[in-house]
Formats: structure tokens, sequence, C-alpha cells
């Protein structure tokens, strides 16, 4: 497929468009992580650790609310987390002055160790009349890329509104 130039100028701002959607605060992944629910178990053989029921979890300015979320753990490191809900849901500031990220997924999926967020399943973004919504949108909060949608699937397409600024 070949792009043309209003294509590719297209992509270049939908990039720049949710380039601060991406970022939480520098410090959030410094801060403890507290976790409430209705019920917690540990798993010291599997290093599993799952919080069932109104699960509340918050680092820094990042809070995600879900039915069941569940920790892999390695050598007492955070490998993946996994949050379940009705849909789960998440907000995080992307710093002072700026509106809140937003999302929902039926499942997330967090890599510590990449930065990256899966959304999955009736997965919605949003901050700031900017809403992108696909089965599976995933991004990286280092390096600031959204991706939405599945190559390897047809089955859902990516909808993305962006909002005029109010003259």
């Amino acid at each position: 497929m070949r792009l043309t130039k209003l294509s590719v100028l297209f992509l270049t701002f939908c990039g720049l468009s949710f380039s601060s959607l991406c970022f939480g605060l520098e410090d959030d992944n410094e801060q403890p992580i507290y976790i409430d629910s209705d019920t917690a178990s540990y798993d010291e053989k599997n290093d599993v650790s799952i919080y069932t029921g109104n699960v509340i979890y918050t680092q820094g300015s990042l809070e995600v609310k879900s039915d069941k979320m569940t920790f892999f753990l390695k050598d007492g490191e955070i490998t993946k987390v996994v949050a379940v809900g009705k849909p789960a849901r998440f907000k995080q500031s992307p710093g002072k002055d700026k509106e809140n990220i937003h999302g929902i997924g039926l499942i997330g999926e967090y890599y510590p160790s990449t930065s990256k967020l899966h959304l999955i399943k009736k997965a919605e973004v949003w901050q700031a009349g900017k809403k992108t919504a696909s089965d599976l949108i995933i991004y990286d909060t280092k390096y600031s890329v959204l991706t939405a949608g599945d190559r390897n699937s047809s089955s859902t397409r990516v909808h993305t509104v962006f909002q005029p600024h109010s003259k």
C-alpha cells in the first residue's frame, strides 16, 4: 500500500495528538504500590498474587480499578499485571496542568519491563477530546506510542475521534 503525502501527514498528526496521552508522571513507577481488595492470596510456589472484589490499585497518579487483579512475579519483581473487569478502568495524570488519561477494557495487561499496557476487548482510551476504541489498544508509556487494532484480525475496526478546539 502506498501512502500519499496526506496520509503521512494524517498519521503524523495522530501520533503527535496522542503523544501526551501516553505519559504518566515521571516518578509514578518509583512510588509504592497500594492495593485494596475484598480478598487477597499469594501462591509462593508459583510466585503469583491474586486480588479479587472491588480491586483498587494506586501507584503515584495511576489508579486501576478491576474485579480481579493478578500479579506475576519473578525474584520479587513484578513481571506482569493482569486486571479483569466489566470493564477494568484506569486513569493517570500525564503531568501538571494536563487532563487525566482514562482507559477501559475487559482485560488489561501491564508489562513493567517494557512499559507497555495492553487493553483487550472493548478497549477505549481517551483524553481531552481525543478517543480511540478497538478490541486491542497498546501503549508504550516510555516512548509515548499508541497502537490500536490487531493486524492479524479484521474482526473489529479502530475508531478514533478528535474534537475540534472551541474558538
